[in-house]
């Protein structure tokens, strides 16, 4: 069995270098699909011995991804993306999942660092995503850029995870949400038939912050997942304020006795949330059970 390494890339020259370096021992073939990069991109694919495609950058990478599985010529596909990395544990076990017959792709999880950190909870860990697929069975949907690779037939997940570099400053988390991602949940909304509601300006960052630090157990990591949660709650505020600009900002009244009874009501949820946080963490049985008083007042409240 035959593997091919596909690749969509965009002006990341060095963190490239590192994702083929991980893989040049397991592949039989790299496709890398070059998005017009201006830096030295093409160079460091050519010096690992891909084949490079230089397609028109295009901010739907699903577009280009798609158009690097059908230049493959191996028996499975493994899709990467330029800030990705293979274990030596990974390479072993992809090796041996592609002797299945009865298989047709394969989730792996994937481990996310983030500022500097292996982010452990929320919706960094476990990350599974479908990115090893026998060749002709598996494509991206071109609608929106979070999308699973749609894979026909049986999948497995496996169990060793591969490493993602995805945020090494503030600066990339921002450029990122603002010309990519927060344009592509936009529009899923407005397909949806979506109309804006005043409300929906808190209630979007603070059902996500919540979500993701309680829910979630984002606090677990520190600092950083405090600071993760903030940010995806911002990042669904500024879903929220393009959704109301695609209606031409069109104005609303807001009232201050309104804004109250929605503050109050977000208050709720964040009690609620810290009390059965702090049942979850506490090992006193008496404890557990006063904690539990106290939620039931406030959620009643």
């Amino acid at each position: 069995m035959k593997l091919s390494i596909v690749i969509s890339t965009y002006n990341r020259a060095a963190s490239l270098e590192r994702t083929l370096a991980s893989v040049k021992s397991m592949a039989d073939e790299i496709i890398v699909i070059d998005n017009e990069s201006l830096d030295e991109t093409v160079a460091i694919a050519k010096k690992f011995g891909a084949k490079v495609y230089t397609r028109p950058n295009n901010l739907m990478l699903n577009v280009n991804k798609n158009y690097g599985f059908t230049k493959a010529s191996g028996d499975w596909i493994l899709c990467l993306d330029d800030d990705e990395e293979v274990t030596s544990e990974l390479a072993r076990e992809i090796k041996e999942a592609m002797k299945a017959q009865d298989v047709s792709g394969y989730w792996i999880p994937r481990k996310n660092i983030i500022f500097g950190r292996f982010i452990q909870h929320g919706i960094w860990w476990p990350d599974q995503q479908l990115r090893l697929f026998k060749k002709g069975s598996g494509k991206y949907s071109e609608k929106h850029v979070h999308e699973y690779i749609e894979v026909e037939g049986a999948t497995r997940v496996m169990k060793n995870p591969y490493v993602h570099y995805n945020y090494d400053t503030l600066a990339q988390f921002l450029d990122k949400m603002q010309r990519v991602y927060t344009d592509s949940e936009v529009n899923k909304y407005v397909a949806a038939g979506y109309r804006v509601h005043w409300r929906d300006a808190i209630r979007f960052p603070v059902s996500d912050f919540l979500k993701l630090y309680f829910a979630q157990s984002g606090y677990k990591d520190g600092l950083h997942g405090l600071v993760l949660a903030m940010l995806q709650g911002f990042y669904s505020f500024i879903i929220f304020v393009k959704l109301w600009e695609r209606e031409k900002f069109r104005e609303v009244d807001v009232h201050p006795p309104q804004m109250f009874d929605e503050l109050h009501k977000s208050g709720g949820e964040l009690g609620y949330w810290v009390y059965t946080t702090k049942i979850k963490e506490e090992k006193n049985p008496i404890v557990r059970l006063w904690y539990r008083l106290l939620r039931k007042v406030i959620s009643s409240s």
